[in-house]
């Protein structure tokens, strides 16, 4: 989400905001760079509102039976599924070529997860309206609520930039995007970096001296051109920082040649692949910026399939299967890159989304906005070939169903989603509480951190 003027937060790049940069984090135990130490996190927002049930669809006989009859008009056919071996579930066809990574134990799969204040079952939905998270199936309130891990209140900050305050400074800061300003992404003390997605950043200077604004920025909303010569040591932090990013861009580095089409071999050119690849080489420079921890945001548009997400006829094609395409052909490059660098244990991807979409499809071949929804893990040593939360009812109107399209209540937190991902990343139980703000309605009562990693 693209910040806009209620959620603008600036922190003016200034000597003060610079030391606070260098603060360490409240009990964060980082490893030591390079090796075993180094971690990555990559998360991949899916703007419009993923339809997670097609992504990832069952193949049991009963609940396939129910599953098709449930999703009507946008069912996906038998033959249009990528089968996950040892599972009970499939892939979207278009996904094919993430099987191999499932196959090889470097995915899994999170099912019905989504925004939650408190545990909700429908009873309690019904009848207490304040543990609801605000404004459900909002785009702009659902993303805030994914990135800023608050579910019924707005977000000024978000849980990348949160960690972001607890590694300690560089020439280059270890929080980057390649999407644009987005709230995951602003932190209370620490600056990310907003890299485009093609060219190399520039040192570019306008009338007043000052360094154009449209090259890079700073997520808070703060750029380089706000960077005047007057502000000389920032401004010389600014240019070094320019310099080193657009020395490392130049090059596609070893790891370029990774992102082609296994069955064609031809260069992928998605936006989804570029800003993959941009990531890979980023992660593939880490000494160069003094590294250990490296966090990046990247994503892909187009999910708010309300018409002609699949084609009537042929169902495992049309926008949906085109967008998963692009998404599962990325994703595999960039989990082969990784794998080439010998850092495909220690760098996790993951998918975000606003919401998900009705079960029931729509009179259009199209399905609306709702709630809980399916997600992907790749690489960072996840557990081999698992299945993470509970599959809804998907009968209509059924238990977890709010309504009587399939919005389904999620029963698996973003917190004990994101949560497991965070402890692989270095955040320790004590940080927890920073960076995800109602930690303690997830970190108790039973509740945990899906066991999303193997030993």
């Amino acid at each position: 989400m693209q910040i806009s003027r209620r959620h603008f937060h600036k922190l003016a790049f200034s000597a003060s905001a610079a030391a606070a940069m260098g603060i360490l984090g409240r009990g964060v135990a980082f490893g030591q760079s390079s090796g075993g130490g180094y971690r990555a996190m990559v998360g991949v927002f899916l703007f419009g509102g993923n339809d997670g049930w097609n992504m990832v669809v069952p193949n049991d006989p009963a609940l396939y039976r129910a599953y098709a009859a449930s999703r009507g008009s946008v069912a996906l056919p038998q033959d249009a599924l990528a089968p996950l071996s040892g599972s009970s579930y499939s892939l979207h066809k278009a996904m094919s070529s993430l099987v191999p990574l499932w196959e090889r134990g470097a995915m899994s799969v999170v099912l019905n997860t989504g925004t939650l204040a408190a545990p909700l079952d429908k009873a309690t939905y019904n009848a207490r309206a304040d543990l609801r998270p605000s404004n459900l199936m909002s785009h702009a309130d659902e993303q805030e609520h994914w990135q800023g891990l608050r579910a019924q209140t707005a977000s000024r900050d978000g849980f990348m930039g949160r960690v972001n305050d607890l590694v300690a400074a560089s020439s280059v800061p270890p929080l980057i995007s390649f999407a644009g300003n987005n709230i995951a992404l602003i932190g209370q003390r620490a600056q990310a970096l907003v890299l485009p997605v093609s060219g190399t950043p520039k040192r570019v200077v306008t009338g007043n001296g000052a360094i154009d604004a449209a090259v890079a920025s700073f997520a808070d909303g703060s750029s380089l051109g706000t960077l005047s010569a007057a502000n000389s040591a920032d401004t010389k932090r600014a240019y070094d920082m320019t310099a080193a990013t657009a020395s490392v861009l130049a090059s596609g580095g070893s790891v370029a040649g990774y992102f082609v089409d296994p069955a064609t071999g031809a260069a992928l050119t998605s936006n989804v692949a570029q800003q993959l690849k941009r990531v890979a080489r980023m992660i593939e420079a880490r000494a160069s910026f003094g590294h250990d921890r490296q966090s990046f945001f990247v994503s892909q548009g187009g999910y708010d399939t309300h018409d002609g997400q699949a084609v009537s006829g042929a169902l495992g094609t049309g926008t949906h299967a085109n967008l998963l395409r692009d998404l599962a052909l990325a994703l595999s490059a960039f989990y082969n890159a990784m794998q080439a660098l010998g850092l495909a244990d220690n760098v996790t991807a993951f998918t975000m989304s606003d919401f998900g979409r009705t079960f029931k499809g729509n009179d259009q071949n199209g399905t609306d906005h709702a709630w809980g929804s399916n997600h992907l893990v790749i690489g960072g040593g996840v557990a081999p070939q698992s299945v993470f939360g509970r599959y809804p009812d998907p009968t209509l109107g059924g238990l977890d169903d709010v309504g009587a399209e399939g919005r389904f209540i999620p029963t698996t937190s973003q917190e004990e989603y994101i949560g497991a991902i965070l402890r692989r990343y270095g955040v320790a139980d004590a940080s927890m509480s920073y960076v995800m703000p109602n930690w303690s309605t997830w970190s108790s009562n039973g509740r945990a951190p899906i066991a999303l990693y193997g030993v």
